[in-house]
């Protein structure tokens, strides 16, 4: 009974609570009385769910990649998996293919995400696991070049839209992506759920999951194209949000305990609170307009990435 309070009870009113203060407020404030009439209601409806899907699959995507690849500070922001989708999604936006072939923007985000932590794990494999968050952060800058390029080859209309959505941006998402992406996303919960022994003992290394009984390389590749999905399907959502696949899993380990078996409904739930947690701040903060959702995330996140890297360094991580 205490196990359920704490993993479904308690994260899950923690949702529902934030969803009817992200309904409520705003630029605009919605009345209760006023609910049904309100054209704005639809709107926020959709930002929320937005929200949640976009945490949930960020935290589950950190959470994937920390256990697979056995470095805490691995996230789909640090490793490249973020800034390769945005290259790939800004290509589609700037040349005009996503008017062609209305899948083209996820399409090549996720073949872009592909080749780029690709190239971070092989580069970081020659060298050593150690070396995997700073392959991760070169190609970061690396993909983040090739994006401020497409940005300035981008005529007035499309320069706006794409620097709020470099930003990390909630306002304008398409439901043609929204709805498949939270399909998406409920399929990603119940595999990892399924893959919880799995990412238990990927956390111990190679040599221990050959012992008992788990072949590694089949099991890293399909969490690592798990979690590769789960993190571009954000970015085509919601454009780049970083640090929040750091946050989450930190703070539901510290909470929940490592147990991959326990913890994967929680991280979803929690992780979807988180960022509408956020998205609610960037929309009350500021007195005109709103903030950059992925501002606050970065704000909050850096913090948190220093704090893990000491703690790493210390050898308490």
């Amino acid at each position: 009974m205490r196990n359920l309070l704490l993993n479904i009870v308690l994260p899950l009113g923690a949702v529902l609570i934030l969803a009817v203060l992200g309904v409520r407020f705003g630029s605009v404030e919605i009345l209760w009385h006023d609910w049904q009439n309100d054209p704005v209601l639809e709107l926020r409806l959709i930002r929320v769910l937005a929200a949640w899907g976009v945490g949930s699959s960020l935290a589950l995507g950190g959470m994937t990649f920390q256990a697979v690849l056995r470095n805490p500070l691995a996230e789909p922001f640090t490793l490249g998996v973020s800034g390769g989708a945005s290259v790939g999604a800004a290509m589609a936006f700037v040349w005009g293919i996503n008017l062609q072939y209305i899948y083209a923007v996820p399409v090549m985000a996720l073949v872009f995400a592909l080749l780029l932590l690709g190239m971070v794990l092989m580069i970081a494999g020659r060298k050593g696991r150690e070396n995997l968050l700073l392959s991760g952060v070169i190609a970061g800058t690396a993909a983040s070049s090739v994006l401020m390029y497409l940005v300035s080859t981008a005529n007035s209309d499309e320069l706006a839209g794409l620097t709020w959505w470099m930003l990390g941006d909630l306002q304008a998402v398409d439901t043609v992506f929204l709805y498949p992406a939270v399909v998406v996303l409920l399929g990603g919960i119940l595999l990892l759920q399924y893959c919880g022994r799995e990412l238990n003992v990927l956390a111990l290394g190679d040599e221990n999951a050959w012992s008992l009984g788990v072949n590694p390389r089949t099991s890293r590749i399909l969490l690592i194209f798990t979690g590769s999905i789960l993190a571009v399907q954000t970015v085509v959502l919601a454009g780049l949000i970083a640090f929040a696949g750091l946050i989450v899993p930190h703070l539901v380990r510290k909470f929940y305990g490592c147990d991959h078996r326990k913890i994967v409904l929680p991280m979803a739930l929690w992780g979807g609170a988180f960022l509408m947690l956020c998205d609610l701040l960037s929309r009350v903060i500021a007195e005109n307009g709103e903030l950059p959702i992925g501002v606050l995330t970065a704000a909050v996140g850096g913090g948190m990435f220093i704090y893990v890297l000491n703690c790493r360094k210390g050898g308490r991580v």
